[in-house]
């Protein structure tokens, strides 16, 4: 649909979403900051956060050390992830497309990519996790037996009601989402009520005074560690969050869509508490379920549930695998349907569906991947990060000034444009961004699961994430000095941090374009 299609705003939530990535019009554009907050929060209020809550424990430290490394976590990550939202109003579009004004035309398929191998990692840990908790609730609950056929039909119904929901598109999944937040956040506050009795806050840990000397060694990598695992979950929606910033209308206060994206991730601490706490009990009345070899927080947590816990577990876990499923299925679909433009956004859903479906299958009984998931995860958020520090500097680099014609262009298989760089590529953003995700992974220190070929310079501490967010700070803030961008890149205004150049502007060819041979445009000097 193009920008003077009629007006859509009553669309039914049944109706199936006719949008791919091209701008949204403004007629359409009726969500609030308020329903970004509901999809964010909704997408993390799930089991899958619990699972993240608990690796505190399972590091060793007490609930207090817990408490306060998640905490520095979540905040750190929203801080992080919040600048993220304002692309999504500015441009109408995804943040993959906006990219294309500072890595772009072509290198706006880096955020298309990133997003892609995010939403298959988190889908397959949300829906392992869900359904090994509907499995197991129904086991005691029912008495159903716990097998490979048990297994098969959890997953497919958590993988194929999310795909039902993302096909219908954003509203349908709002509307998900609006019921996830309520009933989730209500089912965890039911949860505080049914262990409550067995918390103790005291909790030691492995960290205590009477520890020898190489355990007290640990204690520093094991908080810092746990930080940034409870980190990667905001920041995981980086690549997102315009997928459904991009109905909320442009005049709408960017401080108002900022909130909604930190409050949404602030929230989270809710679900990261709980797996915290009840990790806690787990690791003190069930310890063979925390065993760092192999843990399983879902076994556990059933383990010390009271029986009229066992029908809320199974809720929580059919309203959680629904909606983080979706928030991690949707944008990737919308997206993929830009990369491959002879496919619509409902047959790139689809596609990218069945294969993660097919993925969460092999993996559960081809091979035993939930580790190799987990290191997985990690190492997206490592290459996301430096991506997202590109784009936010960007963004106050260009005073949030953006030409959405432009950022069309490979949308629509057009040549030239603002945004054509050299060949299609802004040289200045994708290297920034490849040198901080290496950097990143050289120093990724996950024990037992990957350490990169410099992890174990700082004594354990994992500072890859840090690391590659500072390098692809400076060295993009550098490149832009030093080779500054053309001026029709930046607006009215000029830039904030950097020098621009007088050079000629392609123009915009190929389809929908009345010539390909029009002359370069000058553009006006700084």
């Amino acid at each position: 649909m193009s920008e003077n299609s009629p007006a859509t705003s009553s669309q039914s939530l049944t109706e199936v979403e006719t949008y791919g990535v091209e701008r949204i019009p403004d007629a359409d554009r009726t969500a609030s900051p308020l329903d970004l907050f509901r999809v964010a929060f909704g997408g993390a209020n799930t089991f899958s956060t619990c699972v993240l809550g608990a690796f505190p424990i399972l590091f060793g430290l007490s609930f207090w050390q817990g408490l306060a490394a998640t905490l520095l976590g979540v905040v750190v990550g929203a801080l992080i992830l919040c600048p993220m939202a304002v692309f999504g109003p500015v441009n109408g579009t995804n943040n993959a497309v906006a990219s294309s004004a500072h890595l772009g035309v072509h290198g706006r398929v880096v955020g298309s990519f990133l997003s892609l191998l995010t939403a298959v990692a988190f889908f397959s840990i949300s829906v392992w996790s869900s359904g090994d908790a509907l499995v197991g609730g129904a086991h005691r609950l029912f008495g159903l037996e716990q097998n490979n056929l048990s297994y098969v039909v959890a997953y497919g119904l958590f993988g194929f009601l999310v795909l039902a929901v993302c096909v219908y598109g954003f509203r349908f999944m709002l509307f998900v989402n609006k019921i996830a937040v309520t009933s989730a956040t209500l089912l965890f506050l039911l949860g505080a009520i049914a262990f409550a009795g067995d918390f103790d806050p005291s909790y030691a840990g492995a960290f205590t005074a009477s520890a020898d000397s190489a355990t007290q060694a640990l204690f520093w990598p094991s908080f810092i560690g746990s930080a940034l695992i409870v980190l990667s979950n905001p920041v995981s929606f980086g690549a997102f969050l315009g997928d459904w910033s991009r109905y909320i209308p442009a005049d709408t206060a960017r401080r108002k869509v900022v909130g909604a994206a930190f409050l949404s991730q602030i929230a989270t601490l809710l679900p990261f508490v709980f797996g915290l706490a009840t990790a806690s009990i787990i690791a003190t009345k069930a310890p063979k379920y925390v065993d760092p070899a192999a843990p399983d927080f879902v076994g556990g947590l059933l383990a010390i549930s009271p029986s009229w816990f066992f029908l809320p577990v199974c809720l929580l876990a059919l309203i959680g695998g629904m909606s983080t499923g979706t928030t991690s299925l949707y944008g990737t679909g919308l997206d993929f349907s830009s990369v491959f433009p002879k496919l619509s956004r409902v047959q790139a859903t689809v596609l990218v569906g069945v294969l993660s479906i097919a993925f969460i299958f092999i993996g559960r009984f081809g091979f035993n991947l939930v580790q190799s998931i987990s290191t997985f995860a990690t190492m997206i958020i490592t290459c996301t990060t430096p991506w997202m520090v590109v784009m936010m500097l960007g963004f106050y680099n260009r005073r949030g000034w953006y030409d959405p014609d432009a950022l069309q262009v490979f949308n629509r298989r057009q040549r030239g444009g603002r945004y054509w760089f050299t060949h299609g590529w802004n040289w200045r953003g994708m290297t920034a961004w490849w040198v901080g995700a290496v950097v990143g992974v050289l120093f990724t220190d996950i024990p037992g699961q990957f350490v990169g070929p410099l992890g174990d310079l700082v004594n354990g501490i994992d500072i890859s994430l840090p690391l590659s967010l500072a390098v692809a700070a400076v060295l993009y803030l550098t490149l832009l000095r030093m080779f500054p961008e053309p001026r029709a890149v930046y607006g009215p205004d000029g830039p904030r941090l950097a020098r621009t150049i007088d050079v000629p502007v392609p123009p915009i060819t190929g389809p929908g374009t009345e010539s390909e041979g029009t002359p370069a445009l000058a553009v006006e000097g700084s």
